[in-house]
């Protein structure tokens, strides 16, 4: 399918439509708090007039994002009142060959004017596919919270992701792979890497009824891929084409999706009432959903900027004799590509298939060792750092523990060995510990 879409996309960039992909994907939190017991309400009472506006009840600004934070820049928006703490915020990536200032960007004033901050990201390579994309939207939220200059604006319990077409397949991606975040929109979304089924945000995804490119046919079967557990919600607008939001904003996509995300990041049940039922169905072909829409209400020890406590991970004691090293998500092994056993080898997700390059060793060191004298090597600290095979030595990029959660987790970083995709192939990297799928590996001993 990518070879056909690939093309279709291109030539709409020859044409001069800006209508390549370019899905948006956001997290959010609903609860059942009444206005009295909701720390994360914002903004007076909704009304069916004011869920339409572009321009909400916020003043707002912006200010641009420097390249070299794990994607190429891009631009936050956010609320310039200082009086009701902190806000939800949501990253927004553009589809494919797209930019955000280009194609995206009327979203930022809209989103922040109603109570969010908004942080938009330019691809480090406009070709970058959607595991790419949605690992810089991680990086994006991780700047945004821990580095930006309104980091003290946003609560980073409250994080959601969004996207167009390929940027919307990253959203979903970021999705899978951080079940903490509380919603993701997907706009048109192409998710050529996997389906969702491991997905646990609360999930909407828009489909254009004239769309040729991610058709509703695409955009439905994405949907029904989600867990029956998973809160979420279809819309499919009418006469709409792939780019039916590039660049200008959207009525139907505006009094929907703003709901979604302010019942699941601000657990605002007062926007309940615009979706569960849909409450204005004009524009609209197809309209499915999990309602009533209510995750767990806020509790009080969550309210505040610090992230929650979460209890220590216990590391295990494995097995010392050798063992295949099996991906939970992929049911794959972590794999020295070609038997190679050349420093810096990278390794990679693999078919079990018992050989000597899918044999490890966990030693009384905490090193994980493959033919006895390479060790599992993580090539740097930060997200997306390399994780390689290289000669044995006693430094900590070298020493992991073996978790009791199914996490591998560097000694050196904090963080875990971290997968995109589930197919062969698939590169392992360090990530920042969530304990999904993607970061959980069973230890098999051969016998």
């Amino acid at each position: 399918m990518f070879l056909g879409l690939r093309g279709r996309l291109l030539k709409l960039a020859v044409a001069g439509v800006a209508v390549t992909l370019g899905l948006f994907t956001m997290a959010v939190t609903t609860g059942s708090a009444s206005a009295a017991d909701n720390p994360y309400q914002r903004g007076p009472d909704p009304t069916r007039t004011s869920v339409a506006a572009v321009n909400g009840p916020f003043a707002n600004t912006s200010v641009s994002v420097p390249t070299g934070y794990g994607f190429n820049g891009g631009r936050i928006y956010y609320p310039t009142d200082t009086s009701q703490g902190t806000f939800g915020a949501i990253a927004i990536s553009p589809g494919y060959t797209a930019l955000f200032s280009a194609e995206l960007a009327w979203m930022g004033p809209w989103l922040a004017s109603h109570g969010f901050v908004v942080i938009g990201i330019e691809t480090n390579s406009r070709n970058d596919f959607d595991t790419a994309r949605g690992t810089q939207l991680l990086a994006a939220l991780d700047y945004l919270t821990q580095q930006s200059p309104v980091r003290d604006r946003v609560d980073p319990n409250r994080l959601a992701v969004s996207g167009h077409s390929m940027g919307g397949g990253g959203a979903l991606s970021a999705a899978i792979r951080r079940s903490s975040l509380k919603a993701v929109v997907g706009i048109a979304p192409y998710s050529p890497s996997s389906n969702l089924a491991n997905d646990r945000v609360p999930t909407m995804v828009f489909s254009g009824q004239a769309d040729t490119v991610v058709t509703p046919s695409y955009a439905t079967g994405l949907y029904n891929s989600l867990p029956a557990t998973t809160e979420s919600v279809y819309l499919e607008v009418a006469g709409a084409d792939h780019g039916f939001m590039v660049g200008r904003s959207n009525p139907v996509m505006i009094r929907t999706m703003l709901p979604f995300v302010k019942m699941f990041i601000d657990n605002d049940t007062r926007y309940s009432q615009f979706l569960c039922p849909l409450l204005d169905s004009s524009g609209v072909v197809t309209y499915r959903s999990t309602c009533p829409l209510l995750p767990p209400a806020p509790t009080p020890s969550n309210t505040g900027t610090t992230p929650p406590t979460t209890p220590p991970v216990t590391p295990t004691t494995p097995p010392s004799s050798a063992s295949e090293i099996v991906g939970v998500q992929s049911g794959r092994c972590i794999d020295v590509p070609n038997a190679s056993r050349n420093n810096g080898t990278r390794v990679q997700l693999y078919d079990c298939n018992r050989q000597a390059n899918q044999s490890w060793t966990y030693t009384s060191g905490k090193q994980l060792q493959v033919y006895g004298n390479m060790c599992l090597d993580a090539a740097g600290s930060g997200n997306g750092a390399a994780v390689q095979i290289y000669s044995c030595h006693s430094q900590t990029n070298q020493q992991w523990n073996v978790n009791s959660n199914g996490t591998i987790s560097g000694v050196q970083s904090g963080r875990c060995l971290d997968v995109w995709s589930t197919a062969n192939g698939a590169q392992i990297q360090l990530y920042d510990c969530h304990g999904g799928a993607n970061q959980r590996f069973n230890l098999v001993p051969r016998t």
